[in-house]
Parts: structure tokens; sequence; C-alpha cells
């Protein structure tokens, strides 16, 4: 069953990103010209590899400045989150510490930190690995962690990197659909998730919104709206339809 999303209610702008990278002599533009609304929806971002979709996730989360145009965030106070493609987990720390530790930095107590990082290692069923270390969880536990470190920050907006390609099918199958979910019942703070991916398949199963970018340097190819209710089949003849549609705008 369907949760709808209210779409028209902006939370994000990007208004007209442009985005050159230099190194010595040589000049190498990534993005030109990006400009999008994104409100209560989950939008995924496809395109050619080295694009810029990561560098645009970047300069919205503010790890990097575009050259010109903006970034808009219209909710006062709104926190962003940031899921990575691989686990950015440090070794030396527990599984609790490390969703404890942006919380901390934050301003909480270790202990106000450390309650609500259990509260969010419940919610993606790692709440009996709290003590354990990285190098003794599977690839999929770590990027379980980085959801809920994610999540912990209690962001309105959340960005995902590519964040299951470096998982196996079948584990890959599970988070996306537990990702979907937390998301949906609105059982976190997330209004808005973008998030960056190469697989087509992918982008229609989770996404209302599928952003095509053009090669590099990337700009708005097309915008596919998937109006396909949640849980979605694969196999249905409007699924492939829209599979014909996105690969149209990628090999246009």
């Amino acid at each position: 069953m369907e949760v709808p999303k209210n779409s028209r209610n902006i939370i994000l702008e990007l208004r007209n990103i442009e985005k050159t990278f230099v190194e010595d002599s040589r000049r190498l533009k990534v993005l030109d010209g990006i400009s999008l609304d994104i409100g209560e929806e989950f939008v995924a971002i496809l395109g050619p590899s080295g694009c810029g979709k990561t560098t645009l996730l970047r300069i919205i989360a503010g790890l990097e400045k575009p050259d010109s145009g903006e970034v808009i965030v219209r909710q006062e106070n709104a926190r962003i989150g940031f899921i990575f493609q691989s686990p950015t987990l440090l070794p030396w720390m527990t599984v609790l510490e490390n969703v404890a530790l942006p919380l901390r930095v934050n301003g909480l107590s270790w202990e106000e930190a450390k309650d609500r990082a259990r509260k969010y290692l419940t919610l993606v069923g790692l709440q009996s690995f709290e003590d354990f270390y990285p190098r003794e969880l599977s690839g999929g536990m770590k990027q379980r962690v980085n959801v809920a470190r994610a999540l912990a920050v209690e962001p309105a907006i959340l960005l995902m990197d590519e964040p299951f390609s470096a998982l196996d099918p079948l584990t890959a199958e599970t988070l996306r659909s537990e990702v979907l979910d937390l998301w949906m019942w609105g059982v976190t703070t997330v209004k808005t998730i973008m998030m960056v991916t190469h697989s087509v398949d992918e982008a229609i199963f989770m996404a209302d919104r599928i952003v095509v970018f053009t090669p590099r340097p990337a700009r708005i190819a097309g915008i596919v709206e998937v109006n396909l209710p949640r849980p979605r089949d694969r196999r249905s003849p409007d699924f492939q339809k829209l599979e014909d549609r996105v690969y149209e705008l990628i090999s246009a």
C-alpha cells in the first residue's frame, strides 16, 4: 500500500548550477546549468559515468561549491543526510559509536547521542550489533550502519550516492525495500530523497521522478514521472514501458 507524497511542497531548489574542475591548465566542465525544483518526493538521477551526478549531490550537501548558481533549501534549519556508495565507518569505533559520532559533533552529549543512535540502529535491524566493530560486519550490515548514521542526524533531505551498488543483488534488493518503507511510512524525519544511480531498473523501482543527465557537461536531457503504485512489479507492461522511455533519453 502506497503512502502518497506531496511533491508540490517544494523543499529544494537548484538554480542554474554550473561546475568546472581546474587542474593545472586543464579545465573539465561537469555541470552546465542544472535547474530543478524538488518537493516531498523520491528523485533518482541517471546519466553516464563522469557526467557530474555525484558532484551535484556534493554541491547540495555543501561539500563542493558551484562556480555559479545556487542551492535553496526552503525548509528552515533543514538538515541534509548523505549516504555514500561505500561504507565510511571508523574502524576503531563500535557500530553505536560510529552512528553517535556526528550527533556528538552537533552538540549532543554522548549519552543523548547514543540513545538516538540506538533508535536508528533499531530501525535498520542492527540493535543487537551496537557493540560490534566494522571489521566484524558484512558489507550489507556496514551499509545499514551508514543508513542509520545518515538518518540519526534527523535530516529533511537524504542524499544517496549509488548506495546499493557495492552490495550483492539479494542484499541490495532487501535494503532498497527497507529504505523505501522507512521513508514512505514516515518513521524518520526524511521528506525528500535524491539518489544517484546507474541502474534504470533501480530508478524506476524506487523513484517518483527520474532526472536523466546528458554526457558531460551535464544538462537535463529529460524528466520521467513514475506514476506506478508501490510495491512495483518489474514484470508489468507499464514498468517495461517506462524502462524503454528512460533508455530513449539516455541514448538520445
